[in-house]
């Protein structure tokens, strides 16, 4: 019985031995592997230094052993700014990739949005509104621009006082009606017609309406001399 077991043990402790010994053996080959890339990369690195150094005396150009041995010197001080300037120009390129189809649809719907402007005309519009601007900066001087700045106001209040609807009513009835008269072919009056026809109620009242306009303009014209 206890040969038994201290058989058991014997083949234990040698399945271990076996199992170091792989261990070892596999270390041995990762190194050798290591060792020999380290061969044939220095083999290489010489290769490509002995061709830079060629192609570099072919073209003239000399190199400073000490300046080269600085810029490395740098490059190992500065390696974690290195690494964080690498990080952000990956972060740049995954936010150019992300917003790329963003970016190309957007110049896909401004090329649409600029053919439908073309089609309904709004481009020729604009080329030719260039003449209107043209003609106002040549018909207008600076003192012209300036006055109008100054007064915009007051226009802006005369434009939004015409435009009430009672004031469009007014000047469109007046248009209506100038538009009826044949201004070609209007009867004269005398002093003595003129005074017959006073009596018509029409033309009191519009003679009633004219002299209350008038006056109120004048009451208007001594608030805005007093102000």
């Amino acid at each position: 019985m206890e040969n038994n077991k201290m058989q058991q043990q014997i083949d234990e402790i040698n399945r271990k031995l076996d199992l170091v010994l792989e261990e070892v053996s596999a270390q041995r080959e990762v190194r050798q592997t290591a060792s020999d890339l380290v061969s044939d990369i220095s083999i290489i690195g010489k290769d490509m230094f002995g061709a830079a150094v060629t192609e570099l005396d072919a073209a003239g150009v000399e190199i400073d052993g000490e300046a080269v041995k600085v810029l490395l010197l740098k490059i190992a001080r500065n390696i974690d700014s290195l690494n964080e300037m690498f990080d952000m120009l990956e972060s740049a390129f995954d936010l150019v990739r992300d917003i790329s189809p963003i970016l190309r649809q957007m110049g896909l719907d401004g090329i649409e949005l600029m053919h439908k402007l073309e089609t309904k005309g709004y481009m020729d519009f604009a080329k030719e509104s260039v003449s209107i601007i043209d003609n106002i900066v040549t018909h207008f001087s600076i003192d012209d621009v300036r006055s109008l700045a100054d007064n915009i106001v007051t226009i802006l209040e005369t434009v939004k006082n015409l435009t009430q609807p009672d004031m469009l009513g007014a000047i469109n009835n007046g248009l209506v009606v100038y538009k009826s008269l044949d201004v070609k072919d209007i009867p004269e009056y005398s002093l003595l017609k003129a005074m017959r026809a006073m009596n018509a109620p029409e033309l009191r009242k519009g003679l009633g309406f004219m002299i209350t306009f008038l006056k109120n303009i004048a009451i208007e014209s001594e608030k805005n001399a007093k102000n």
